[in-house]
């Protein structure tokens, strides 16, 4: 199962992960996913093996318990993978759009936001599983329709410059607050091997509730915010 810091992509009792979606932090914009990049990738059979260890292999699996789909997508990791251009929940989604997002998610955060990527043996070996995202779970080729997008203010050069310092870009395009802490986040990390390398007393929680000004979702942070570890 997608691990998290605090509920998912994993579970509270298992290892955390970080975005780098954000996990990245806060659900993320969903932007288009073109298919495997092949910069971060696995096979299909690697997905199926990490499904079944996460799922039982049931790619349409919706228990109730918050996780999603045949890789367990908790639903803001689902939207900071960019699955939502594809269905509402990742259980919705057909096996294909589920392992593109899942791409994603593993370029953004390795393999550690899944707790069955051991048994899985997921790696980021640059195997471009060339799934098809063209068709919906039920067979439908009509393109979705895109995120509304909202008016953009307009502003000053001065206001542009003090909100980009204040602000990071994820990779989805979305931006957050980068925070004044002392520790800036790198690509690969979570909560809790920040916490475990840092040895942040109370583990994963008290890191996140020491950043929740910033870090809305335990399972989403991003690099470049910058977390206060005390």
């Amino acid at each position: 199962m997608l691990l998290s810091s605090k509920g998912k992509h994993r579970r509270p009792s298992k290892a955390v992960r970080v975005a780098t979606l954000a996990g990245v932090t806060g659900a993320a914009v969903a932007v288009p996913l073109m298919g495997a990049t092949g910069a971060s990738a696995a096979s299909v059979e690697t997905w199926d093996a990490v499904a079944q260890c996460e799922s039982g292999g049931n790619w349409s699996i919706n228990t109730g318990n918050g996780y999603y789909g045949g890789l367990q997508f908790s639903q803001s990791s689902w939207a900071a993978a960019g699955g939502t251009q594809y269905a509402a929940r990742a259980d919705l989604a057909s096996k294909d759009q589920q392992i593109a997002a899942a791409e994603k998610l593993l370029d953004l955060q390795g393999p550690g936001a899944w707790a069955c990527a051991g048994a899985g043996g997921l790696t980021n070996d640059g195997v471009d599983p060339g799934v098809d995202t063209g068709s919906s779970k039920n067979g439908d080729t009509a393109p979705q329709a895109a995120p509304e997008r909202k008016a953009e203010q307009p502003t000053t050069r001065s206001e542009k410059r003090t909100a980009a310092e204040k602000t990071v870009t994820t990779p989805t395009g979305e931006k957050v607050e980068k925070g004044d802490g002392e520790y800036k986040v790198k690509a690969g990390d979570t909560l809790s091997k920040i916490a475990d390398a840092k040895k942040v007393k109370g583990g994963w929680a008290k890191l996140f509730k020491l950043n929740d000004d910033i870090v809305d979702d335990a399972d989403l942070i991003f690099p470049g915010q910058q977390l206060h570890l005390k």
